[in-house]
């Protein structure tokens, strides 16, 4: 029986830069480094985000941008702080796809290694009470 998540690894090309858009964007706490060891496939560190553990490993970037993406929960007053820490670091903001109201809010940006990652103020029960609900009228 899957009893849920047990952590997400991402393959990047330098360690530092992805510590610091984890720790600086998403509150991150560093609980691992393997320094020069290799246990694994390459040298790796690990983070604890929300509760859900992070792994990144060195190794190549992506070679293109996807909407593929991981989704963190914020809370609806972070938007702000949050897009500016986002931006701060010199990350691709993503302009948002359009939304209906009800919907949550959501930043989408790009890390140094083309994995995308969305704040989103959402949640799942809103989003599918939103799309219950009829569309609004349009006047002519």
């Amino acid at each position: 029986m899957i009893e849920g998540l047990s952590h997400m690894t991402f393959i990047v090309s330098d360690l530092d830069k992805m510590e610091e858009m984890l720790t600086k964007v998403l509150d991150a706490r560093k609980i691992y480094d393997s320094g020069d060891k290799t246990f694994s496939l390459s040298k790796e560190r690990f983070f604890e985000v929300g509760g859900l553990w992070i792994a990144t490993m060195v190794g190549d970037p992506l070679e293109s941008r996807t909407y593929n993406h991981v989704a963190f929960k914020m809370a609806p007053d972070e938007y702000e702080d949050r897009l500016q820490r986002i931006r701060e670091l010199g990350l691709d903001v993503k302009e948002g796809r359009s939304r209906v109201e009800g919907e949550g809010h959501s930043i989408y940006f790009y890390d140094h290694d083309n994995h995308m990652f969305e704040l989103h103020s959402g949640t799942l029960e809103e989003r599918l009470e939103r799309y219950r609900s009829p569309p609004p009228s349009s006047s002519s």
